[in-house]
């Protein structure tokens, strides 16, 4: 009986390391093809305090940290981003961010993904 309890708890301990490695235990992104635990890796890795994770057609997705567990960190990190591309920042409505270059308009769109990581969305036409 003690060597059916130690296998159980054996297996469980090792079903728990697998979810907490592989990041199992955050939301699913909006992104296919990608997992939690590239899109952490990709913003631990990036020399920026935000990473592009995906191109779903003519929309770049972004992941930013936001360590107040509030998005004002993430929105300092797309405004600075976005104005290092010549775009002039106006204003935030809800969870968008309006910028504009000459005639030209684009708005950034954040999604808070985790208490700790806001995702954002973005024209590719930015750049």
């Amino acid at each position: 009986m003690k060597k059916v309890g130690f296998l159980l708890g054996f297996v469980i301990a090792i079903i728990c390391v697998f979810i907490f490695v592989n990041k199992l235990y955050y939301p699913p992104l909006p992104i296919e093809n990608l997992s939690a635990k590239e899109a952490i890796e990709k913003l631990k890795e990036s020399e920026s305090k935000i990473a592009e994770i995906a191109v779903e057609g003519d929309i770049i997705w972004y992941i930013t940290s936001s360590q107040n567990k509030g998005i004002s960190d993430a929105d300092e990190n797309i405004k600075q981003m976005v104005v290092s591309n010549g775009w002039e920042f106006k204003e935030k409505d809800g969870a968008g961010l309006f910028f504009e270059k000459g005639d030209k308009r684009l708005i950034a769109t954040t999604q808070m993904w985790t208490e700790n990581y806001v995702l954002v969305k973005i024209p590719s036409n930015f750049k």
